[in-house]
């Protein structure tokens, strides 16, 4: 998988309370999710949010990619 989302993501508690966001940006990567989730296109979200290229919206779906990746249940 690449792993260029690890430079277009930043954790900052600072803002968006701690959430991924696209660096540079206070747009998150769930705010991306629920977007495509409704059904927006990638053209769709960039016109509406032109701070946003192809490269942070795959981004953000790769680093969710990842996230579910690692997830793990603990058996109590």
């Amino acid at each position: 998988m690449n792993n260029n989302w690890q430079n277009l993501i930043s954790i900052n508690p600072d803002i968006r309370f701690g959430k991924p966001t696209i660096t540079g940006t206070r747009i998150c990567v769930s705010d991306i999710l629920s977007w495509l989730s409704i059904g927006m296109s990638f053209e769709e979200i960039i016109e509406d949010f032109p701070e946003l290229n192809k490269e942070h919206i795959l981004a953000a779906l790769a680093f969710a990619a990842n996230r579910e990746n690692i997830t793990k249940i603990i058996a109590a």
